[in-house]
């Protein structure tokens, strides 16, 4: 696998970094630690400009080419934050805080970009300049909403922007990606359904909240398999259904329930608020009951452009082979706050293959340290084959 050489001889320190940030999960904005473990090694590294406290605790580092006559400016992003999950791995390396733990690699994607960020500042074989984005509370804070909104873009002249993640399932080293759409856009909901409580043994005496909502998850089910087109994905999930009383002879006043949508398309999305709006209040007056829909818009779906796709792909051909890089990959209904750095600038997401792992969000999972040297080298030549030098040194 033509990784790159000095990568190769860093990737062992790389995997020290990595372990260290998973031992020391943090989560949303709070990465203060991992933040200030990212801004020293940028500054060890000998980044031109080290920037801290973008959208909150992001944090960002420039590295200038050997010319910069090009104008050109090329961002490359990797995300921070954990999780609010016990891990069960038992690793060494295991997180030393219970109740938190990277089970989405975001402690490998950061030290990936620290591994390219130090090789980059040490050879300089670009015409431009490459911008490396740390960025907080992907696992839904929006931190990648609030960099942008904090002037990321304007700040440091960004021009294009690209992202990476592990993909448990995807073989080692192989990478994935697609033009258009790649991941969902995800919304959250609220529906707070309003009754008269009372005994559980004079039902006719009250307007039971839990018959209403039970009748309104059921009715969600109705929104995807009858109102949306049949080609276009879209999910609808209630998580959680909840009541103020614990007791199992009371009829209670009030019921709340939380879940997610998903979908490809900004249509969609319109569709199933809409849909969602008209049943919850229908449903609910037709038990006699009210109902209130809190309807958030999260994150945008995650649209890949084409020509950065194609690039994208082109670069991550050149270090494992055409025959390991899927240009047409199915869309997911995860969702990714990279999407607001898209919105904002020409770019492309790509998956990585994370071998036969635990799947992401899970207990087991841990992120293969073995693609180290290809993501790093991956970060490299895309900012390397985007602006070209005139002269490239040897690895």
């Amino acid at each position: 696998m033509p990784v790159i050489n000095r990568l190769a001889e860093l990737a062992p320190a790389i995997t020290e970094w990595r372990r260290d940030i998973h031992a020391h999960p943090e989560l949303l904005f709070d990465t203060r630690r991992t933040s200030a473990l990212v801004a020293e090694r940028l500054r060890a590294a000998g980044c031109d400009e080290v920037a801290t406290g973008i959208g909150r605790t992001g944090v960002v580092g420039v590295i200038r080419g050997r010319s910069t006559a090009s104008g050109r400016v090329v961002a490359l992003r990797a995300d921070m934050d954990a999780l609010p999950i016990r891990e069960a791995t038992g690793l060494d390396h295991a997180s030393r805080t219970p109740g938190r733990m990277h089970a989405c690699g975001h402690d490998g994607h950061t030290a990936m970009l620290l591994g390219a960020a130090q090789y980059l500042a040490e050879t300089r074989n670009f015409d431009g300049t490459a911008v490396v984005v740390f960025q907080p509370a992907e696992e839904g804070g929006g931190g990648g909403r609030e960099m942008v909104a904090d002037g990321l873009m304007e700040r440091f002249g960004i021009q294009e922007i690209y992202g990476m993640h592990n993909w448990p399932g995807l073989p080692v080293g192989d990478f994935a990606i697609r033009p258009g759409p790649l991941m969902a856009g995800s919304d959250d909901f609220t529906i707070t359904v309003a009754g008269r409580g009372g005994h559980a043994a004079f039902p006719h005496q009250t307007v039971d909240p839990v018959v209403a909502a039970s009748a309104i998850v059921l009715g969600l089910q109705s929104v995807v398999a009858r109102n949306a087109d049949p080609l276009a994905p879209a999910v609808v999930s209630v998580t959680s259904f909840r009541s103020e009383s614990d007791a199992f002879n009371v009829i209670p006043e009030q019921v709340e329930l939380r879940g997610t949508a998903r979908s490809l398309d900004p249509a969609v999305q319109d569709l199933i608020e809409n849909r969602m709006q008209a049943l919850v209040e229908g449903v609910a007056a037709a038990h006699g009951a009210t109902a209130a829909l809190n309807y958030r818009r999260s994150y945008p779906v995650t649209a890949n452009a084409p020509a950065q796709t194609e690039f994208a792909a082109r670069v991550a051909a050149g270090i494992v082979g055409e025959g390991r890089v899927d240009t047409d990959t199915p869309p997911v209904m995860g969702a990714e706050d990279f999407s607001f750095m898209l919105n904002a600038r020409p770019g492309a997401f790509i998956f990585v293959g994370n071998g036969d792992s635990a799947g992401l969000h899970h207990p087991l999972y841990d992120f293969n340290d073995e693609l180290i040297p290809v993501g790093c080298s991956y970060w490299a030549r895309l900012v390397e084959t985007a602006m070209p030098a005139s002269r490239i040194g040897d690895d």
